[in-house]
C-alpha cells in the first residue's frame, strides 16, 4: 500500500472541529508542504499533531515514512501513526496496519496488523477491508468473502471482481454462477478489465447466462483495449472462429500478436497456428494493424 498520497487536503475536513484557528495553520503547513517548503510544513504540524490534530499526525507520519522533507524514518512514522490510531482515526489505524504487515518501522506482525486493519474496516474504510479479503482467503475463505462483500458493496471494483471469481469457484461463499455474474458484471461497467474478461468468457460459454457470443465479443474488446492479455487472445479466438463476429483471420493475428507482446503465452501459440493458415501479405497487413493498435494507444484497432 502506498501511502505518499495522504498529504492532501483530505485531512483538513478533521480539523474544521477544532476551530479556525487551527485549521488556518494546517492549511498553512499544507501549502508550505505543496510548495516545497517542508521547514515550515514541519513547524505548522509539529504542534498540532502533539496537541491531538490527527491530519498533521498523518502528514507528519506520512514524510517521515517516505523520507519528505525529513530524512526516512519508520520508526517516527509509527509513532505519528499510533497516535492517529489510538484516537480511533480509520486512516491512520489502516496506515498503522501496513507498518506492521511490512515491517516498516515495527517488527513485523500479522496479528497486530489484522488488529488495526480491522479497527479501520470496521469503520468501512475500504482498504483494510480489501488487505483482510486478502489475509484471511488461505486460512478463512469465508471470513475473506465477508471482507470482499463489504468493500464491493461500497463500490470498489477489486472487491467486485473478486467476489465473481469467489462465487465462481464456489470458496468461500456457495457456489453460485448468476452471483459471480453479477459482480463481475458491476466491476466490468465501471471499467475492471478483469472482470471484463472473466464475464465474456461467461457469456461466451454460456455459464450463469445464456450463451451470447456477440455479448462476449463486447466484453473482450473492452478489456482488450485497455491491454489486457488474456482478453486479447480471447478476442483473437473469436475472431480466428467467426463466434460473435465475422471470421477474420487478420484480426485475429493482430489480437493474438497483442496478447502475446503482453505476455499471454496461449495468444503466442495461436498466432502461430493461425500465421500457418494465412499468406506472407495477410500476415503483413496484420503485423502493421497491430503496430498501429498499439502506437494509438489501442484507440485505432
Amino acid at each position: 500500500m502506498n501511502i505518499k498520497k495522504i498529504i492532501t487536503g483530505l485531512a483538513l475536513s478533521m480539523l474544521l472541529s477544532s476551530g479556525v484557528a487551527v485549521a488556518a495553520d494546517f492549511n498553512k503547513g499544507l501549502q508550505a508542504y505543496s510548495s516545497g517548503d517542508f521547514k515550515t510544513a514541519l513547524a505548522e504540524w509539529i504542534p498540532l499533531a502533539e496537541q491531538g490534530q490527527i491530519g498533521a499526525q498523518l502528514n507528519l507520519g506520512a514524510m517521515y515514512s517516505n523520507g519528505y522533507g525529513v530524512l526516512e524514518n519508520g520508526k517516527t512514522a509509527v509513532k505519528w501513526f499510533t497516535m492517529g490510531a489510538e484516537q480511533g482515526a480509520p486512516y491512520a489505524q489502516m496506515y498503522l496496519g501496513f507498518a506492521y504487515l511490512n515491517g516498516k518501522g515495527v517488527l513485523q506482525d500479522d496479528k497486530n496488523a489484522i488488529n488495526w486493519f480491522t479497527k479501520a474496516a470496521e469503520k468501512g474504510n475500504i482498504e483494510s477491508q480489501l488487505q483482510l479479503g486478502r489475509m484471511y482467503f488461505s486460512e478463512n475463505s469465508q471470513a475473506s468473502a465477508e471482507w470482499y462483500t463489504k468493500a464491493a458493496e461500497q463500490g470498489d471494483i477489486r472487491a467486485k471482481t473478486m467476489l465473481g471469481a469467489m462465487y465462481y469457484e464456489g470458496v468461500g461463499v456457495l457456489k453460485n454462477l448468476k452471483t459471480a455474474v453479477k459482480w463481475y458484471t458491476e466491476a466490468a461497467k465501471q471499467g475492471g478489465d478483469a472482470a471484463q474478461n472473466n464475464l465474456a468468457s461467461m457469456y461466451a460459454n454460456g455459464e450463469g447466462v445464456p450463451e451470447n457470443d456477440k455479448t462476449a465479443v463486447k466484453w473482450y474488446t473492452k478489456a482488450a483495449e485497455q491491454g489486457h492479455a488474456d482478453a486479447q487472445g480471447n478476442l483473437g479466438v473469436m475472431y480466428a472462429n467467426g463466434e460473435g463476429v465475422l471470421t477474420d483471420n487478420r484480426r485475429a493475428y493482430m489480437w493474438y500478436s497483442l496478447g502475446s507482446y503482453n505476455g499471454s503465452e496461449a495468444a503466442s501459440i495461436n498466432k502461430d497456428i493461425i500465421a500457418k493458415q494465412m499468406t506472407p501479405a495477410d500476415i503483413s497487413k496484420a503485423q502493421d494493424m497491430s503496430s498501429r493498435c498499439l502506437e494509438s494507444n489501442y484507440t485505432d484497432c
